[in-house]
């Protein structure tokens, strides 16, 4: 099973791909993660992305896709894989049509805008032990205090509600022309295309994208 899993920061993407990896025994592939690993590598394109990430540049698409090309020849990719996330604009999406890697389902996960603020904004941390708290579904005993150490809790900058909304403008505007290019490519036939609605217990939502999968 060969698969693109789309959704907003926060919409619970990250599960969702976690679940159908482990049932279809295939690898979820983040870009970010795959540019990061293949940078470590002691190979020609490795030090060349390794040199676009120090010098704080975007990787060129032609890169990624060449990445990407390196990544799915390995063994565990073989049975399928799983793009979390990946490609987020039609060049991305272009460039994998072009280099003949072929898709059975992309999988958009939609959840409300102000669902995703209430979810991200309302997150607490402990800064130390990196354990994690939510102001409206899993509260500390003692307001804005971590349950083990007593110490005060956190907010990340980028939990802040005005960052979540830019963080959610720039995906819509970048993710809208992508989803209506998958949708013109299953109306072809050539993929599978289903709006996954993401609200709703972590069970729910997952039986929901197994039942798009076939």
């Amino acid at each position: 099973m060969r698969i693109i899993l789309l959704g907003p920061p926060g919409a619970g993407k990250g599960t969702q791909a976690q679940l159908v990896c482990d049932h279809f025994k295939i690898p979820s592939i983040a870009t970010g993660d795959m540019l990061r690993a293949t940078a470590q590598s002691n190979t020609a394109l490795g030090r060349r992305i390794e040199a676009i990430i120090l010098a704080g540049s975007l990787v060129p698409d032609d890169i990624v896709i060449r990445a990407v090309q390196e990544r799915l020849a390995k063994n565990d990719c073989h049975q399928g894989f799983l793009f979390d996330g990946f490609p987020r604009t039609i060049p991305q999406a272009e460039s994998l049509l072009a280099a003949n890697i072929t898709l059975d389902a992309v999988l958009n996960i939609v959840v409300d805008d102000q669902a995703i603020v209430e979810r991200i904004s309302g997150r607490r941390v402990h800064a130390q032990s990196g354990r994690s708290y939510h102001l409206k579904h899993h509260p500390p005993q003692q307001k804005g205090l971590d349950d083990i150490t007593g110490e005060p809790l956190t907010q990340r900058k980028d939990d802040q509600a005005a960052t979540v909304q830019q963080r959610l403008n720039v995906y819509h505007q970048q993710t809208k022309p992508l989803i209506a290019y998958y949708q013109q490519l299953s109306d072809k036939g050539d993929l599978r295309y289903a709006a996954i609605d993401g609200m709703g217990a972590v069970d729910g939502v997952y039986h929901k994208v197994m039942a798009a999968l076939g």
